[in-house]
């Protein structure tokens, strides 16, 4: 949808509404507060626009002065707005969660606050002691070898019967392909699959870094490689182990692995290495990879202008969903891989799959919960947390901040 902005300020202001309300004695600096940064944000939205409504009933259109998502917002507490302007997007969960605001469709919302992030600056940034709080537990959550053990066990092993709620059948928790005719989550991940095969297609040997629930490395044993497939998670590799008894199966950290191997395929794990030990992971596929061997990485990069503000602090997943998750500069792995002999090469973006992949899966999830399908240990405040991380990583990949692709490297011969 689209929407423009009139020039008549005053036919998007609803004033008539006036209730009284018990005064609180923070309102009226919650609600100054929050006044200026709506202010901040109608500047900084270049793009689309929002319809917001304030606790006191007025309402107000921010942006409008050019096509784009037009979204709307409910503020049922002035502290929501001011959460934002304080912890950006970790204040966005909390104000959501304390029913301090609300929207028809957030996945809107998000979209529009990414496809403005260069304009709005640091207006729903985190700032101050509340960014240097969130980078603190960032920090604590860095991913040397017993912490990566510690961060892949707090996401990935939240248990098997979790995951098979609502993924596709395979278990392929990455984005999806709907290319090539596929129309269905489960036809376009094996698609995907089919994708990151091809690029290493005739290799006899394959080691795969991050190897989830296994569903790749039986592709590729399919095709008459020998694989050998690492994970840190118990719980994926107890499940992969049981239904792929005939692949070498390792728990291992990638920075330990040594050997020689036609191609390395990796789909979605550089994510949890850090930017620390991003030169590790590249020197990983250097030492591991013949000469002439190709490696089929898929990733998610954050757009390079955002990346240095994202990079300085900490945002709502890392803080609430994935300790140590970063991702990617692809700039930065350009150099990483060009410095170490790879060949960057054959780069497919496609953005738009991943927001399709996390509608599906969102819906999914929905239904397995009115199902009764989720342990019983995820309570409603664990699953409103994942429909909101689904939501707010759609609005990323459809608002253009974010983006998926898969690339070859060509190790020099």
């Amino acid at each position: 949808m689209t929407a423009l902005r009139s020039d008549n300020r005053s036919a998007h202001t609803n004033a008539a509404v006036n209730v009284l309300r018990p005064v609180n004695p923070f309102s009226r600096i919650w609600a100054g507060l929050a006044r200026r940064l709506a202010q901040r944000l109608d500047r900084g939205l270049a793009v689309g626009s929002l319809r917001a409504t304030f606790p006191d009933g007025t309402s107000q259109l921010l942006g409008g002065r050019a096509p784009g998502v037009c979204a709307e917002v409910t503020l049922h507490s002035w502290r929501g707005l001011v959460r934002v302007a304080t912890s950006g997007s970790i204040g966005l969960y909390q104000g959501w969660e304390a029913g301090e605001w609300s929207s028809e469709d957030p996945v809107q919302l998000f979209s529009l606050f990414v496809a403005n992030a260069d304009a709005m600056g640091a207006t729903v940034r985190a700032r101050g002691p509340w960014r240097w709080a969130a980078r603190a537990g960032h920090w604590l959550h860095r991913n040397t070898r017993a912490g990566a053990r510690r961060n892949i066990h707090a996401h990935y092993d939240l248990g098997n019967e979790f995951y098979s709620a609502w993924l596709d059948p395979a278990l392929v928790y990455s984005s999806a392909r709907f290319d090539n005719g596929a129309t269905d989550l489960a036809a376009a991940q094996q698609n995907k699959l089919a994708s990151i095969a091809a690029r290493i297609a005739g290799s006899p040997t394959v080691l795969e870094i991050g190897c989830g629930w296994g569903a790749l490395a039986s592709r590729l044993a399919a095709d008459g490689a020998a694989v050998t497939a690492i994970s840190l998670s118990d719980e994926q590799l107890a499940y992969a182990r049981a239904h792929y008894p005939d692949i070498d199966f390792r728990k291992a950290d990638y920075r330990d692995t040594t050997g020689q191997f036609d191609a390395i395929a990796s789909v979605e794990m550089v994510e949890a290495v850090g930017r620390e030990y991003w030169p590790d992971f590249f020197d990983c596929i250097a030492r591991n990879l013949a000469p002439g061997g190709r490696a089929a990485l898929q990733y998610i990069a954050i757009r390079e202008r955002l990346f240095p503000a994202y990079a300085a602090s900490a945002d709502f997943i890392q803080a609430y969903v994935f300790p140590g998750g970063m991702l990617v500069s692809e700039a930065e792995f350009r150099r990483l891989a060009a410095q170490r002999g790879l060949e960057w090469t054959d780069q497919t973006d496609f953005a738009l799959d991943y927001a399709e992949t996390l509608r599906v899966w969102r819906v999914s999830f929905d239904a397995a919960i009115a199902a009764g399908h989720l342990p019983a240990k995820f309570d409603a405040r664990f699953q409103r947390l994942w429909r909101f991380y689904l939501m707010y990583c759609e609005g990323g990949f459809r608002g253009g901040g974010i983006t998926v692709a898969q690339v070859t490297l060509r190790k020099r011969g």
